[in-house]
């Protein structure tokens, strides 16, 4: 062996948690793995900008260059995300030093993006991933790539701007587009799906307060949710036209955390070939997997993956899914999102261990 061969093979096991192949330590990725990644988080001290903190600072590419929140500035993170004590001793800042850094995470409340854009200018080098539903419909100007993987994965990897994925829309989706790319969906969906209190984010409302969620359950925006035309227009890139409606009904669970979804899609198509284009269809997605037996929230919480089930009962065929609506619903997908456009393992970061039990 040759003294480039070992030095090559000593970097390799040095770094083996990178999960990278030898011939990419020696340049023929896009991305330099032993450059870190500056980050900025706008919208810091809410939910999703708490677990994507806890995801970052735990990243082995990842660098936070500022966690921005104009109410907290100054005070240390943990006096908001009290869990990430001992993790970090980041502040939160009223900076926002965009020509330091590679990305730009918007943590926002909806309706909150567009304006900051048209109230501040970012390089345009700098990479945005958008939390909020400003920018997740196709329309004239917009040129944020949806960012769901399992079938966007390659505008990803090109986009300059993302807009994530809604939380509800992500784990209905996730169970529908299979059936989508089989041409199953002929007929009106009919679509159950039940979130935590985190699903509502952090500031305390009628329908948040422990009193009232504890022991209780709910329906809100029946039929009118917002998440519904981002799921119809997944479904249309996938099996090219929809002429169907998605009739969803949302609701509050007494939990904290999670998505479980339940979707009833009228076909005459056979149970096994069903099954094996789902599997199919997800093969080579490292977060989303068609299981063969029944699943539950507690296989996911706390993880980036979305479980997939199907049952046939006559012509109806029932998909179950279920998702983390702060990880896989949020933050995770954004960090898979974020690993895909500098062109790292997009499981990076995001190894996690479900709650199981």
């Amino acid at each position: 062996m040759n003294l480039a061969s070992q030095i090559v093979g000593s970097l390799f096991i040095a770094t083996r948690h990178l999960t990278l192949t030898p011939s990419q330590l020696v340049g023929d990725n896009s991305f330099n793995y032993f450059k870190m990644i500056k980050i900025g988080i706008l919208g810091a001290a809410g939910y999703t900008g708490g677990e994507l903190i806890r995801l970052l600072i735990n990243h082995p590419q990842a660098e936070i260059v500022f966690a921005n929140s104009e109410s907290n500035a100054g005070n240390p993170v943990t006096d908001v995300h009290e869990g990430l004590y001992g993790d970090t001793d980041m502040c939160f800042t009223s900076d926002m030093p965009f020509d330091k850094v590679d990305v730009v995470f918007f943590c926002f409340g909806h309706g909150k993006s567009r304006q900051f854009l048209q109230e501040h200018d970012i390089p345009a080098n700098v990479k945005i991933i958008d939390l909020a539903q400003d920018f997740r419909l196709a329309e004239p100007g917009n040129d944020y790539v949806y960012g769901l993987p399992e079938i966007n994965r390659d505008k990803i990897a090109k986009a300059n701007h993302v807009a994530n994925p809604g939380c509800f829309a992500t784990c209905i989706q996730l169970g529908l587009l299979p059936a989508a790319a089989m041409k199953l969906i002929n007929d009106d969906v009919a679509v159950n799906a039940i979130t935590g209190s985190t699903g509502a984010g952090q500031k305390p409302g009628a329908t948040t307060h422990f009193s009232w969620r504890n022991n209780n359950l709910s329906i809100y925006k029946p039929f009118s949710h917002q998440h519904v035309p981002e799921i119809r227009q997944s479904l249309t890139q996938v099996q090219g036209s929809l002429d169907a409606d998605i009739d969803f009904i949302p609701y509050r669970g007494d939990f904290a955390r999670g998505i479980f979804a339940t979707c009833v899609v009228k076909t005459d198509a056979q149970a096994d070939e069903i099954i094996e284009g789902y599997k199919s269809f997800y093969k080579d997605a490292p977060f989303t997997h068609y299981v063969d037996k029944a699943i539950d929230l507690k296989q996911v919480v706390n993880t980036n993956k979305c479980l997939v089930h199907c049952d046939k009962f006559g012509n109806k065929l029932l998909i179950t899914s279920c998702i983390d609506n702060l990880l896989k619903g949020a933050v995770g997908q954004a960090v898979q999102n974020m690993n895909i456009m500098f062109g790292i393992d997009e499981t990076e970061g995001l190894r996690l261990k479900p709650t199981a039990f």
